[in-house]
């Protein structure tokens, strides 16, 4: 049996800016409940779980974002696009605004270029689309497209993505986070109600038992969750791996965990119904 296959993931509210975080662990499965709001219940732990924040690995420089423009509308004048961007030269997206439309735009999938840095705001891509993890080197990336719709129920186009983030909403794959079937340094990280690929920023971090904040501070293959189900102590969470349900994998690497779906009964996406995550269950 397949370990993942094509999924439906409905669609939920959530915003972004370079890379997402850990999922809500405090109910249900590995990964909490399939709620209509994707993974985050709110910006940050309450405390009462020991999970770690809902952020992105970096964040935003003056909490939240200023909006300029709307990027879901495209609200803009002809011949410019919304885009976001760091109002502050900063490394994180905090604020949209209109830039010009590249003469020759590149399409959703396709590699771009921007100016000055990855959160410039100025890139070669479509009108609703956005450079995407962008090589500080080169500065280089791949065109990803904004959701669409509006902020209630915003959604994707293509069916092989998904609706991501929080107060930026990106249409990024869906991927199988058994198979990590996502191009070269990136990883299969759990983002809300589904699997979705994104850029891997665990540095020299990121192995079994590491210490993490966000969900992308894992090595791909791992996941990063609330130290209250893990043999961790001393952090807000620590990196674990996801398994396919019934395998022996976890106790092999500490006898007190299992391999826990990551969803609750029921509610896994069709094709995740075995995906699940090395946790000392509750």
């Amino acid at each position: 049996m397949a370990a993942c296959g094509p999924s439906s993931p409905s669609v939920g509210a959530g915003g972004a800016s370079t890379s997402e975080a850990p999922s809500d662990t405090s109910s249900g499965g590995a990964g909490g409940s399939n709620t209509s709001t994707p993974v985050e219940p709110d910006a940050s732990s309450d405390g009462s779980t020991g999970d770690p924040p809902i952020l992105f690995l970096v964040e935003p420089d003056g909490g939240g974002v200023s909006y300029e423009c709307d990027f879901l509308l495209q609200d803009c004048p002809a011949g410019t696009k919304c885009n976001i961007w760091s109002n502050d030269g900063g490394s994180a997206w905090n604020a949209t605004k209109c830039v010009p439309i590249a003469p020759d735009p590149d399409e959703v999938g396709e590699p771009c270029t921007v100016e000055g840095s990855g959160t410039s705001g100025l890139d070669t891509c479509v009108l609703g689309a956005v450079c995407w993890d962008v090589d500080p080197e080169t500065l280089e990336g791949v065109c990803v497209a904004y959701c669409q719709g509006d902020a209630s129920n915003p959604y994707c186009a293509d069916p092989e993505t998904t609706c991501e983030g929080r107060d930026i909403l990106l249409c990024l794959p869906v991927c199988c986070p058994l198979e990590q079937n996502c191009v070269e340094g990136q990883g299969c990280y759990a983002i809300h109600d589904s699997f979705s690929c994104a850029p891997d920023a665990s540095g020299d971090l990121g192995a079994f038992g590491d210490p993490c904040e966000y969900i992308n501070a894992c090595d791909p293959g791992l996941v990063c969750l609330g130290a209250s189900w893990l043999p961790c102590e001393g952090a807000v969470g620590c990196c674990t791996t996801f398994c396919f349900v019934g395998s022996s994998a976890c106790s092999e690497l500490d006898p007190t965990m299992e391999c826990v779906p990551w969803f609750e009964e029921g509610a896994a996406p069709p094709g995740f119904e075995h995906t699940g995550a090395c946790v000392v269950p509750s």
